[in-house]
């Protein structure tokens, strides 16, 4: 990278055909920083100095309202204290999925054995809080953000992770997005259809996931590294919106991903401590919902309450990342090997067991246990199809609400009314904490192995779906509507390590016989990709970034080792 400073202002910035970021506030006239990335021609890329913080991502019209000087300044300070824990509990990661490699299995831990025996309760749920029997969920593009406002859902979860691919522009962009919800302001033109939308007088509650401890923020380097990602997601909106939210009977409420442990949720913690105290709030004001979405979470359950106990106010059942999670961290392990994706329900004896144990657990301590996300989607234009997809989404809402869950999670609108008739007809309640349940869930039950076959439609459908997932990803898009799923991450997550898993397990092989080979992977990927182009047609298999997608994939599948996110590979892939 070529890097040229000026002071010559806005006149120097045009002669090197670089776009100027504007003026720092308090900053001496002209003081400017253009910057260029070297290719076959000239691209330009501004940045901008901001005390220890350099700001790699250009200024869109609006992200001078995101990123001033204080909230930048607010920002460095989380992610420099903490940066160290950051890394330590990344290194702890690694070296327990070390042992897990050398034939481990998680366990319930002895050292906490007093906090599970122990009796005591969560602070206290704030009173929009309290029924949460459907959410929808989504990235936090503007007319998403409207529309889920208006769903008739009680929350909705603002995606910072799984369905939004984390573009300079989208996050920025997001922040924006929610600053004008918190604020009423909201409003979405569709350029397409000049179709207006805006909020309604009632709305969701506003619920908000950053993203997780593995992932960086390549545009804000401070004191010299990349930022961490998931700091970065939560102190922009904490900073801008954390009062206005107070003044208006609500408040800061977070979703918290991918944590592993109980020290990751101590670490969650003491930034919400440090947050809090830095802008004059009082500790306790931040509401956090931990996804339990790792097999290792599964087993900390109590501790992780415990950890967050005066921000706590319930754990959800994040079963697609929980999917991932099981297959990544037994992945060699004799006798588990993951059967095909479709078949691995929450019917399956170690998810019920997930589900049952995460409810009796929230409730012994006085918070809510929310269900998971089904990813089917209406099916427009088949009506005996779309029926279909609605019978499936009650049976799973059904059970999610018989094993003591207080709400659940929709991906689309047109499911709410079906998920809220079910908790309605069984919860007559806002919530169902009062219930006692008495689940006997002992540790064979969450590492009993899925049952059900290997088939070659099963890795098809992975080598298709995960091609298509990371072409959508890799191009700034998280969340895909596939064959009437919605996918995510966390689902493509599961396509891409069966398929490593099935090629690299001594046991991988399909109902019919075969072993999955490296060979038998790339001949199915090769027509799979023509299938590919088939579907979607020549030019938009040409104008797309199939073949980078291809590619990708192939490289995590046959490599030696596992790749731990598949976020990681193609985050150097974004434009």
């Amino acid at each position: 990278m070529r890097r040229e400073q000026t002071r010559d202002s806005l006149g120097a910035c045009r002669r090197y055909n670089a776009r100027p970021v504007g003026l720092l506030r308090n900053s001496p006239a002209g003081q400017y920083r253009c910057a260029f990335r070297s290719t076959t021609t000239y691209m330009t890329e501004t940045v901008t100095t901001v005390g220890n913080v350099d700001i790699l991502g250009p200024f869109e019209p609006g992200f001078e309202r995101v990123l001033t000087e204080e909230a930048v300044a607010f920002t460095r300070q989380l992610v420099s204290r903490f940066r160290p824990t950051v890394r330590a509990c990344l290194a702890t990661r690694s070296a327990k999925q070390a042992l897990f490699d050398r034939g481990v299995t998680p366990e319930f831990l002895p050292d906490t054995q007093h906090i599970r025996e122990a009796s005591w309760r969560v602070r206290g749920i704030p009173r929009d809080l309290r029924d949460r029997r459907v959410e929808i969920t989504g990235p936090v593009n503007r007319k998403m953000v409207i529309n889920a406002l208006n769903a008739p859902v009680q929350c909705y979860m603002a995606d910072f992770e799984d369905s939004q691919a984390p573009t300079w522009s989208g996050l920025m962009h997001g922040q924006l997005n929610l600053m004008d919800a918190v604020a009423g302001t909201i409003e979405y033109t569709d350029p397409s259809s000049d179709k207006a939308y805006r909020l309604n007088e009632s709305r969701a509650t506003l619920i908000v996931r950053p993203r997780g401890w593995h992932m960086v923020e390549r545009h804000l380097r401070i004191d010299g590294a990349p930022a961490t990602a998931a700091i970065v997601d939560f102190a922009l909106f904490f900073f801008h919106n954390a009062k206005a939210l107070l003044s208006q009977g609500s408040g800061p409420y977070f979703y918290l991903p991918k944590i592993e442990s109980h020290l990751e949720a101590r670490l969650w913690n003491d930034i919400f401590n440090a947050a809090q105290d830095e802008l004059g709030i009082n500790r306790g004001t931040i509401k956090a919902t931990v996804l339990i979405e790792t097999l290792p979470a599964a087993f900390e359950m109590d501790e992780i309450l415990y950890e967050l106990r005066d921000h706590v106010v319930g754990l959800n059942c994040g079963r697609w990342d929980y999917i991932f999670s099981m297959i990544k961290t037994l992945k060699l392990q004799p006798g588990r090997v993951m059967a095909d994706r479709f078949v691995v329900d929450m019917a399956q004896h170690c998810m019920d067991s997930y589900s049952k144990l995460l409810c009796q657990t929230c409730h012994q301590r006085g918070a809510m246990a929310m269900g998971g996300m089904s990813a089917f989607i209406p099916v427009k234009n088949d009506e005996a199809a779309n029926e279909k997809v609605f019978a499936r989404v009650r049976a799973d809402k059904q059970r999610e609400v018989a094993n003591g869950h207080d709400g659940t999670w929709v991906a689309h609108p047109g499911l709410a009314p079906v998920a809220r008739a079910v908790f309605d007809e069984h919860m007559p309640t806002p919530n169902q904490i009062d219930k006692p349940q008495d689940w006997r869930i002992f540790t064979d039950d969450l590492l009993r192995q899925p049952e059900g076959p290997i088939t070659e439609v099963g890795l098809r459908n992975n080598i298709s779906v995960a091609v298509q997932y990371i072409e959508a990803w890799i191009s700034g898009n998280g969340c895909v509507p596939l064959y009437n799923l919605m996918e995510d991450a966390a689902t493509a997550e599961i396509s891409r390590t069966q398929v490593w898993q099935w090629i690299h397990h001594p046991e991988g092989q399909l109902e019919d016989g075969r072993e999955v080979t490296v060979e038998l992977f790339e001949q199915l990927l090769s027509e799979e990709m023509e299938n590919i182009r088939a579907e979607v047609g020549e030019a938009r298999f040409e104008s797309g970034r199939f073949t980078a997608a291809r590619d990708l994939m192939h490289r995590l599948c046959i490599a030696d080792e596992l790749a731990d996110f598949l976020t990681l590979p193609a985050y150097e892939l974004l434009p």
